[in-house]
């Protein structure tokens, strides 16, 4: 279906210690599995052991196994150990979001039943810093509609925002963070014991990652501090990722979601029984085009009733008339399909996810060549975004096998020094917990890769200073 090699060249790069290293900027294919196989998702029944209701896995499922309410992550039980001629020297994390309720535009015209948020507050508020008189009270949003109002909200009832992380995400959002904090504090005796420089947390300008970054901190650090949230200008900013890059977004328009491409297209034609099954039941128009040009909608609605054990739905007309789970595991494989192709399974993914995320991980290099140089004070960077921040970060990195990243998927990039070796740097890539495999040969498993390898192959596609990233754009 596809080429087998993206437009860059194999191109040689000059390493720190003079050699040369043969660098792949090419795009390679991941592995096939029933993921990206069109006729498995299409005729198959059920999720292959993937879990889509509960942030708990069944007793006797192995930690790592794909869970979209509560991705693995990095702790304790499951680390893997440097050898110890390995020293620690820099840490950047980046995850999605925990668990939410659906965004706006993914709810129902109408909903069956409402959806209730009033077991937490959502703090929104400005405060003096130091105060000598003046603090501010702790005011937080509490939703409520009047009977007076004749308008009705579209979606649904209740006192939610939509989006917004739920009291079950903020919950998970805390043992995230203590997780994180058994290992790299507590096991490795890496972080400091205190909150201080050399620790930074990053967020994105929609306020859920702000939500999850609160309890994620309170989490490792158990401290009621005020800790500064660092976040780019919202035309800039590049871990969302939210700067313009035309030429990105066309490309991704080309061959993925809205485009006519026959590669795509192709699900959306042997699912249209399915759609109709669905519209019947939500009520949505058979020719809306947003619901129709992918399963984004229908993916977010369903996934994110399952996930907080609230019932799949049923058609306001006729409420014996409701979507089977059947109907919702179909729904959850063509999505996880429709991320495949995007990111991984075009040809055309690697320069789209290279221009619209380009500038991250051109900012993810220089945070690792400041570190080796003592340019930085900071070991431990943390960045809480989303699932378009993480699957184009995995595009990038050429993932062997692509999902639709989950609620609180994660990426670690762990800078080790190795002793005895001078200057010697080398990087750990952990995905959900585990060295990450690619299917770049320069990249291969990233455990303990040469760091001027992985920087060169950075470079390559994105230019030291995000210089290739501005041209492209």
């Amino acid at each position: 279906m596809f080429s087998s090699t993206y437009l860059l060249p194999l191109l040689f790069f000059p390493l720190a210690n003079s050699q040369q290293a043969n660098v792949d900027l090419s795009w390679h294919a991941p592995n096939t599995t029933w993921i990206n196989t069109l006729s498995s998702v299409i005729n198959g029944t059920g999720i292959h052991g993937f879990i889509f209701n509960s942030s708990q896995l069944p007793p006797g499922t192995k930690y790592g196994t794909y869970s979209w309410c509560n991705m693995p992550h990095v702790r304790r039980e499951e680390y893997p150990v440097a050898d110890k001629q390995y020293e620690l020297e820099y840490v950047e994390v980046i995850h999605r979001h925990h668990k939410r309720t659906p965004y706006a535009s993914n709810t129902f015209p109408k909903e069956s039943y409402p959806w209730y948020c009033s077991d937490e507050g959502l703090f929104y508020y400005g405060q003096p810093l130091h105060p000598k008189r003046n603090s501010s009270a702790s005011a937080y949003w509490s939703v409520y509609t009047t009977n007076t109002n004749p308008f009705v909200p579209a979606g649904f009832n209740g006192t939610c925002q939509f989006p917004q992380i739920t009291r079950e995400g903020l919950d998970d959002s805390w043992q995230h963070g203590k997780d994180l904090y058994e290992v790299y504090h507590d096991m490795l005796r890496f972080l400091p014991d205190q909150l201080a420089d050399k620790v930074t947390y990053r967020v994105t300008n929609n306020v859920i990652t702000s939500q999850v970054a609160g309890m994620l901190i309170e989490g490792m650090y158990k401290t009621p501090a005020m800790v500064p949230l660092r976040i780019q200008p919202p035309s800039v900013d590049s871990l969302e990722p939210a700067y313009t890059c035309s030429a990105a977004s066309n490309l991704f328009s080309s061959y993925g979601v809205g485009s006519r491409s026959p590669a795509w297209t192709a699900h959306l034609t042997a699912a249209k029984a399915l759609y109709a099954t669905l519209d019947s039941i939500s009520g949505v128009s058979t020719a809306s085009s947003d619901w129709h040009q992918s399963f984004d909608h229908y993916f977010d609605n369903l996934s994110a009733r399952q996930c907080h054990s609230k019932p799949l739905p049923c058609a306001i007309s006729d409420p014996s008339n409701c979507v089977t789970q059947e109907e919702a595991d179909a729904v959850y494989r063509l999505g996880l399909y429709e991320y495949s192709f995007i990111y991984r399974d075009s040809s055309s993914s690697l320069q789209a996810s290279v221009g619209s995320y380009g500038v991250w991980i051109a900012e993810l290099a220089q945070n690792i060549r400041d570190r080796i140089s003592g340019a930085s004070p900071v070991i431990y960077r943390h960045n809480v975004a989303h699932d378009g921040s993480i699957s184009r970060l995995l595009s990038i990195l050429q993932v062997d096998v692509m999902v639709w990243p989950g609620m609180g998927s994660e990426v670690v990039f762990e800078l080790y020094k190795k002793k005895g070796t001078g200057s010697k740097r080398f990087v750990r890539i952990l995905w959900g917990g585990q060295a990450l495999r690619s299917s770049s040969p320069t990249l291969g498993k990233v455990d303990m890769l040469d760091v001027d390898v992985l920087l060169a192959y950075f470079d390559g596609l994105v230019g030291v200073g995000a210089s290739k990233v501005a041209a492209y754009c």
